[in-house]
C-alpha cells in the first residue's frame, strides 16, 4: 500500500513478470499485456529476483561435487566406458546487444559481435557443476581456463579423493572430456584428431559422443531460458552475470526435480545435499609447506605425459569392452 493508501503490485505479479522475461526472453512491453505492470518495475523486479535466487540457492545448486556426488559421477562414467570421468567442459557465447561502443572491439571474438563467455562443466544428466561467466568474447577456451576457478579446490588439496583403474593402471585424479583446443593436461581427455587404427577410431567416436553432454546442457539451458539464447539487452555486466547464474540455478533445480523421470542407473538418484567439511585453519608455520603442495599439485594437473598415458589406456579399455560385447 502506497502513501495514498492504494494497493500496489503484488509479489506474484512481479515474480510472474520476472519469470516471463527469463523464460521467454520477451520485452517489458509484451509482459504488460499479460501482467499490468510498468517497465521500470519489471526490470527492477527481475534484477532483485535473480539476486535473491543466487543468494538463497547458490550454495546448494552451484556447489562443486562433494564426495557423494563424485562417487555417483564415477559410477556413471564407469558404466559409459570412461572410469574416472567427472563430466565434460566447454564454453558458450552470449551475445551482448547493448555492449558499450568503446568495449565492442574487446568483447568481439570469432563471431564478430560483442559476446560474454560462459565456461561450464556438465554431467550426463545435464547438471551444471561449474559455471564461470563474464569474460569478453575475444578470449578463447584456453584463455578462459587460465582465469577460471574450476581447478581451485583440486590445486589446494580440498577436493574429495578420486581413485580408479584403467587398463590395469591406477589413477588418483579425475578428468573431464574436452575438445581439441584445451591443453594436453592430465585433467583432460581429448579426442584423437586423425585416428589411424580401429581402436583410435572407436575411442574418438565414444569420446565425442560423451563430450556432447555439456553441449546438450547449453542447448537445454537456452531452450528453458530464452533470455540467455537471444542477445542481452542490459548495459551492466554485473546484471548479465546475475541473470546467467540464476538461470543455471533454476536449470539445476529442474534437473533435480525431473531426474526420477529418466533414471537409468540405481546410483543416479537425487544427489545428496551434503556440504564439504569446512576448511581447517592454516597455521603460519605451515604456509610454506602449503604453497609447495599447491605448486606440486598444479604440476600434476598439467602433466602431459600422464595425459598421453591416460588416453592410451582409455583407448585399450574401450576397445576391450567393445571386443567383449
Amino acid at each position: 500500500m502506497n502513501a495514498a493508501e492504494k494497493l500496489g503490485l503484488s509479489s506474484l505479479q512481479k515474480i510472474t513478470a520476472a519469470f516471463g522475461m527469463l523464460a521467454y526472453g520477451v520485452s517489458t512491453d509484451l509482459l504488460d499485456e499479460y501482467v499490468p505492470i510498468g517497465e521500470s518495475t519489471v526490470i527492477l523486479s527481475m534484477k532483485k529476483f535473480v539476486k535473491t535466487i543466487i543468494s538463497v540457492f547458490g550454495n546448494e545448486y552451484l556447489r562443486s561435487p562433494n564426495s557423494d556426488d563424485i562417487a555417483k559421477l564415477l559410477v556413471i562414467g564407469e558404466s559409459r566406458g570412461f572410469p574416472g570421468m567427472l563430466g565434460s567442459i566447454d564454453c558458450m557465447d552470449w551475445k551482448w546487444k547493448n555492449c558499450p561502443t568503446a568495449w565492442k572491439a574487446q568483447f568481439s571474438g570469432n563471431i564478430h559481435e560483442p559476446t560474454l563467455i560462459l565456461e561450464a562443466v556438465a554431467s550426463h544428466d545435464l547438471w551444471i557443476w561449474h559455471a564461470f561467466f563474464g569474460l569478453p568474447g575475444s578470449h578463447n577456451d584456453t584463455n578462459v581456463l587460465d582465469r577460471s576457478f574450476v581447478f581451485t579446490k583440486l590445486a589446494q588439496g580440498r577436493s574429495p579423493p578420486v581413485h580408479y583403474y584403467v587398463n590395469g593402471r591406477h589413477y588418483s585424479m579425475g578428468y573431464y572430456l574436452a575438445d581439441g583446443i584445451y591443453p594436453s593436461w592430465a585433467i583432460f581427455v581429448k579426442t584423437i584428431p586423425m585416428p589411424k587404427t580401429n581402436k583410435a577410431r572407436h575411442f574418438k567416436t565414444l569420446q565425442e559422443s560423451c563430450r556432447k553432454d555439456v553441449e546438450r546442457a547449453f542447448d537445454v539451458l537456452q531452450a528453458r531460458f530464452v533470455i540467455v539464447h537471444g542477445p542481452a539487452r542490459y548495459f551492466k555486466r554485473s546484471t548479465l552475470h546475475d541473470i546467467m547464474l540464476a538461470c543455471i540455478i533454476l536449470h539445476n533445480m529442474i534437473v533435480e526435480y525431473e531426474r526420477h523421470l529418466h533414471v537409468q542407473l540405481d546410483t543416479a538418484d537425487i544427489y545428496e545435499q551434503v556440504e564439504d567439511d569446512p576448511p581447517t585453519p592454516i597455521l603460519e608455520h605451515l604456509r610454506t609447506r602449503e604453497f609447495q603442495d599447491f605448486i606440486s599439485q598444479y604440476i600434476r594437473i598439467q602433466d602431459r605425459e600422464k595425459h598421453t598415458q591416460l588416453q592410451a589406456d582409455l583407448v585399450e579399455h574401450l576397445w576391450n569392452i567393445n571386443s567383449n560385447a
